[in-house]
């Protein structure tokens, strides 16, 4: 393992107010949202979409980073250049999904573990080779009656610091992502137990395999009330219980942080990230960053709709998307930093 190789990556994933972009759906979860919009489930049509986000121009100055998918580091763009070199001659750094997906946890009824450690070694080397610097690996942790168990969430902290384990010996950064679910009817406090809960045990998996936390980043959700919740907080007090919970759970020794979206809409989610970083600036000892996925693919996927002729305006809508973000880091984002951002030249 180098270490200053990786503690160097993980730095510049976070580095200059930028996040990152998770463009990692699998076949199935890509192939679902195409429908919905009557665009083609084929492998031509997903690397249109793909080509679409990684040659939009100026994307670099506000992402740092893209998480592909197994399929997408495999392809060229449409101009015959491998994906994750094309990402590189941006300034881009890419990174590669390695999980298997959530399965069933045998003899716990509604919960869940991710797979895919067996032949993860050599995958990590395949995926090396093809230009890959950092990885991500997803838990999926559920609130319910009587559910997390202590059972489920070990299970998933083990297999996180396993994997981290097996990316730094590949010379790859990993992503952890332990994502406490929005869905229920949980309030905000319970939120905050559940992560915080997650977020000890995985960071104690993490220094059984002995892995660097300088050289990682911290995937998380945003502590918020189930979707179902009478009462859905507002962003401020979503800002106060998530950095609460990540000051009590998170060592300093972890460069950043990078929020998943989970659902959120896209301006609400840029809205707390941007709250976190006014209301506790200068008082934090990683970065609060963003790994976002349908947060800011969304908007540019209704304008694409498979169409070649919606390119550039489909483009326009994701990189603005990316620079509202990268203001929210900053702590410079409100409900009218859209309009300003979508007016300003080359916009």
């Amino acid at each position: 393992m180098q270490a200053r190789q990786l503690m160097d990556c993980a730095q510049a994933l976070v580095a200059g107010d930028r996040g990152l972009l998770a463009m990692d759906e699998s076949t199935g979860t890509c192939n679902k949202r195409f429908a919905k919009l009557g665009i083609p489930q084929t492998p031509d049509a997903r690397r249109a979409y793909r080509d679409m986000i990684v040659t939009t121009p100026r994307l670099g100055e506000s992402i740092s980073g893209v998480i592909l998918y197994d399929e997408t580091i495999r392809q060229q763009t449409l101009a015959g250049v491998p994906f994750a070199r094309a990402l590189e001659a941006s300034g881009i750094v890419p990174g590669i999904k390695v999980d298997a997906g959530a399965k069933a946890l045998a003899a716990h009824p509604r919960e869940l573990v991710t797979e895919g450690l067996d032949g993860l070694r050599e995958r990590l080397t395949e995926y090396a080779a093809m230009g890959a610097r950092f990885a991500k690996w997803r838990a999926v942790i559920t609130i319910g009656a009587g559910i997390p168990s202590r059972a489920c969430i070990g299970a998933n902290a083990h297999a996180l610091a396993r994997y981290a384990a097996l990316c730094q010996e590949a010379g790859l950064v990993p992503i952890i992502e332990p994502e406490v679910l929005m869905d229920g009817d949980h309030g905000l406090e319970r939120s905050a137990d559940v992560t915080a809960e997650t977020l000890q045990a995985v960071f104690a998996a993490l220094s059984e395999q002995r892995v660097l936390l300088e050289g990682m980043l911290l995937k998380p959700n945003m502590v918020l009330p189930g979707l179902a919740a009478a009462d859905q907080s507002s962003v401020d007090a979503v800002a106060e219980a998530t950095v609460r919970c990540l000051l009590r759970a998170v060592p300093a020794a972890v460069p950043g942080i990078a929020f998943l979206s989970g659902g959120q809409s896209a301006e609400l989610a840029s809205a707390r990230l941007d709250a976190m970083n006014v209301r506790f600036a200068g008082r934090l000892p990683w970065a609060l960053a963003f790994s976002f996925a349908r947060a800011i693919q969304q908007p540019a996927l209704e304008i694409w709709r498979g169409d070649a002729a919606n390119v550039p305006a489909a483009q326009q809508a994701l990189r603005h998307r990316a620079d509202c973000n990268r203001l929210a880091r900053r702590g410079r984002y409100d409900p009218h930093t859209d309009a300003e951002v979508a007016a300003a030249p080359g916009h």
